[in-house]
């Protein structure tokens, strides 16, 4: 099955077995966004049409935060965009964005292990979990080390939620972060960074 056929959160704790709980294990870590950053996005939000559908939100809005941050931690990571990801016949597709270890290979090499996902919904936060939460699944059994923490995001670029899979715990963060906080949100996300890197 692909990951768009799940269509729900709570059929993918079914499916795999997982267990749900709510709570906030955000500790957002601070991040200085560039000017030049705050200008971009600033115009994009105001001169684009940047919610006609998710490829106009991911260019505009939703990749360009992902990489200030990922520019950070670029010796450590790779920050890959719509590239396939397959375990088995039961999960497959393409996550928007997900981050993996940088491989020794050279940047073309998509190694592991992979850390986060994200994925765009213009709308739909449930069917975004339902297709975030299977993708995690997934990179947990390819990474074959259970007790990684693996972190989710679905955004539709205004709103940010965020998730987290070790092992058969799935965890939803009981916040959400809004792009018109900004320092907030890219702290937010910056703590996902810290947190997979601590893993390496």
């Amino acid at each position: 099955m692909s990951f768009t056929s799940y269509k729900t959160l709570s059929q993918v704790v079914q499916t795999f077995h997982l267990s749900y709980q709510e709570q906030n294990f955000v500790r957002p870590e601070l991040f200085e966004i560039s000017d030049y950053l705050r200008a971009e996005l600033q115009f994009n939000r105001a001169e684009l049409v940047v919610d006609s559908s998710e490829y106009a939100l991911c260019e505009n809005l939703i990749y360009p935060i992902l990489r200030e941050i990922w520019k950070a931690y670029k010796t450590d990571f790779m920050l890959w965009s719509h590239h396939p990801l397959e375990e088995g016949d039961e999960l497959s597709g393409i996550p928007d964005y997900l981050i993996a270890k940088r491989s020794p290979l050279g940047k073309i090499i998509f190694d592991q292990p992979y850390f986060i996902v994200v994925e765009a919904k213009k709308d739909n936060f449930s069917e975004g979990w339902g297709q975030c939460a299977a993708e995690l699944v997934a990179i947990r059994k390819l990474n074959n080390y259970p007790e990684q923490i693996l972190f989710g995001i679905v955004t539709n670029a205004e709103r940010w939620e965020f998730a987290k899979l070790q092992n058969v715990l799935f965890t939803k963060n009981l916040d959400g972060y809004q792009i018109e906080n900004l320092d907030e949100l890219f702290s937010a996300i910056n703590y996902l960074f810290v947190e997979s890197q601590r893993q390496i």
